[in-house]
This record gives C-alpha cells, structure tokens and sequence, in this order.
C-alpha cells in the first residue's frame, strides 16, 4: 500500500498550532496564538495573548478604548512575547515563529533579542500602524526574515 499523499505541510502543521494556541485567549477582539519551531521542525514553545500569570482578567477591562489604564493594552501580554517566555530550552537562536498577526515593535524586540530567525504571520491588518512599520525596520536591521503564510484550500475540523 501507498504512502498517504494528502498529509498537510509543515506551515499548515505550525501555523495550524499558533492558531489553535489562540483559541486559548479570553480577549472578546483578538485570538491571537504563536508557535516557535526549530530548524529541524520540532515545536519549542507556543503561547496566546492573555493576562500575566496571577493577573485576575476578571478584574480589568477587556475594552479596546479609553482611558490607557481602563483598556486592556497595558495588561496583555502579547502571544509572540508569552511564547518566548514560556520556553524553557537554552535557547531559541536560529528558530522561527509562526503567528497570526504581524508582531508589534515591542514583540518584534523579543523576538530579535530571543534569536528567532524568521516569522511567518498569517494577517497583516495592522501593516499602516507606526507600530508594525517600525517591526519590519527592526527586522530588517537585525536580518530576521518574514514572510506572509501562504494559505491553502484545506479546511480541518477538530471536533473534541
């Protein structure tokens, strides 16, 4: 008998996890997940945006507008950043991320600060935002690679 041929690919496989981690996330706006995979494609680390560990997120606002410390931005930790802080490993140089939205200046930091590579991003919806401007010029100076996932037809379910 054949080997399977319709098995998914490597991105479809690690992007698949980061989207799946952001299903971890309580935020009601955005689900936002991240994997970080090694050179020879083994899962080092995941994580989702959500509150510091001991922050109760029954205590502060979820709301995106207002006054600063009434929002949720100064209190969110950031998928990409929970990601590189949940690993435990020596280290993650020469490893990419797999995430849902482009990285923010302040992930694009850690992520260049942690060793990673390359980032994969799924959506780019904040690509005029002085923020993501300033994250691929931070790239680009450090020479960490990025490029769009290339999505395919696929669809799967999960039913647990």
């Amino acid at each position: 008998m054949p080997k399977r041929e319709n098995y998914i690919g490597w991105d479809e496989y690690f992007m698949g996890v980061a989207l799946l981690s952001g299903e971890r996330s309580k935020d009601p706006n955005s689900q936002v997940g991240a994997c970080i995979v090694s050179e020879d494609n083994k899962i080092l680390s995941i994580g989702y945006n959500g509150f510091p560990k001991g922050c109760s997120d029954d205590e502060i606002s979820w709301e995106r507008e207002g006054k600063f410390a009434e929002t949720k931005y100064p209190y969110v930790c950031h998928g990409e950043l929970n990601a590189i802080l949940n690993y435990t490993g020596s280290t993650l140089k020469n490893s990419r991320i797999y995430v849902a939205l482009f990285p923010c200046n302040e992930c694009a930091k850690a992520i260049i600060q942690s060793g990673i590579k390359e980032v994969i991003y799924k959506e780019d919806k904040y690509a005029d935002t002085d923020s993501v401007k300033v994250s691929k010029k931070l790239f680009c100076m450090s020479n960490v690679k990025y490029r769009k996932y290339t999505p395919t037809s696929r669809r799967i379910t999960l039913e647990l």
